[in-house]
């Protein structure tokens, strides 16, 4: 293990070969193996430049202030928020703002499970991707953990550790790319968080985009985008969800459990349960859940 210090505040690690050899022949580390990682507050003049790129994907989440990276697309900001993902064997170079440099936590990830991960971004890892992070809390208190974890020892355990917390890392980043900006998908989450609590209640298509701030047709689209399913379908697996739920942990009469999701009519609640579980509600209950009293599912 190696720390070593640079900026003020700063923590580095890098894995000790020993068990870098290790890892490459243990379940886990063998396919995720985090090599590098720390965390630089304020790092005046930090920078590189990799006419090559490197042999694993390098990974910097922006915690404050500002950063560029350059390819041969050119030279792209780094803000707050964001995360800069540079793919193996991308040539780049990248570095602090020079009136306000960034706070970046950092790691470096190599493996089977990486090179699938690279496959995915845009141009199939062929550039460097900036990506704005829909939850950059969430990211950099996993990074911040995956600090903390590797700080501890380099032993096989907990370079083990690290590689799951790193894997959940790129999950987010992802997800988050898939996703698109959120600041296009922030009125779809408020719907459908307003969906998740009021899933039981009738909803109208134009009530729902104008809680939004679209037109219908557009609304429709980009919840679509959002879910990959139409509103309906999006409701009828809610109500679904909070039915089984009921079904295991119950001994509700189907017909009052459908009431309870916002079904008047237990033969349309019926099919429509069938048509997102593949079968009927007492079925799903006679595998799944409680003993129910003769005469309960009337």
């Amino acid at each position: 293990m190696s720390l070593e210090a640079g900026f003020p505040g700063e923590r580095a690690w890098i894995l000790s070969p020993d068990t870098a050899r290790e890892a490459a022949a243990s379940p886990i580390t063998s396919d995720l193996l985090v090599t590098h990682c720390g965390w630089y507050p304020r790092a005046r003049h930090h920078g590189r430049t990799r006419p090559r790129g490197t042999d694993a994907v390098v990974l910097m989440v922006c915690v404050a202030a500002r950063g560029w990276y350059a390819d041969t697309r050119g030279r792209h900001a780094v803000a707050a928020g964001q995360a800069l993902i540079l793919p193996s064997g991308v040539p780049h170079s990248y570095g602090a703002a020079t009136t306000d440099p960034w706070t970046i936590a950092w790691m470096h990830a190599s493996g089977p499970h990486v090179r699938a991960f690279e496959r995915a971004l845009p141009d199939a890892g062929r550039r460097g991707v900036v990506v704005d992070m829909h939850d950059p809390v969430k990211v950099q208190g996993l990074m911040g953990a995956l600090m903390e974890t590797v700080e501890v020892d380099d032993r096989l355990p907990t370079v083990m550790r690290a590689s799951g917390t790193a894997a959940n890392v790129l999950a987010h980043l992802l997800a988050d790319l898939r996703a698109g900006p959120p600041t296009r998908q922030e009125p779809v989450l408020r719907v459908l968080s307003h969906l998740r609590v009021h899933f039981d209640k009738p909803a109208r298509l134009g009530e729902l985009a104008a809680m939004a701030g679209f037109s219908t047709s557009h609304f429709s689209a980009l919840f679509r985008e959002a879910t990959g399913v139409s509103v309906g379908t999006y409701i009828k697996r809610l109500r679904t969800a909070r039915a089984c739920e009921l079904l295991v942990t119950t001994a509700l009469p189907v017909r009052v459990i459908a009431q309870m999701v916002g079904y008047e009519d237990p033969l349309y609640f019926s099919r429509q349960f069938r048509n997102v579980r593949g079968c009927s509600p007492s079925a799903f209950r006679l595998r799944n859940g409680p003993t129910v009293a003769a005469g309960a599912e009337g």
